[in-house]
């Protein structure tokens, strides 16, 4: 299941995992486990919600994350 990093318009990118990249005639994208890059949750879900649908018209790009940088992505600071 590739990580992917969405784009939205307008809003801060969103990191979670799909099942297949869409296809070119794709009209939405299902992401699962949706969070901030920083593994946090996104303030405008509730959060028991662990799929969402996004429209294509609200995405700008799709980045794909190799497995090696997965971790470097997702890091907690403890102060």
């Amino acid at each position: 299941m590739p990580t992917v990093i969405i784009h939205l318009q307008n809003d801060d990118p969103v990191l979670g995992e799909i099942d297949q990249l869409p296809e070119g005639t794709a009209s939405s994208v299902l992401i699962r486990n949706p969070r901030k890059r920083d593994g946090k949750d996104l303030a405008y879900l509730d959060t028991n919600v662990v799929d969402v649908i996004f429209p294509m018209w609200r995405i700008n790009f799709i980045e794909i994350v190799s497995e090696g940088e997965e971790e470097e992505i997702i890091t907690f600071v403890r102060g």
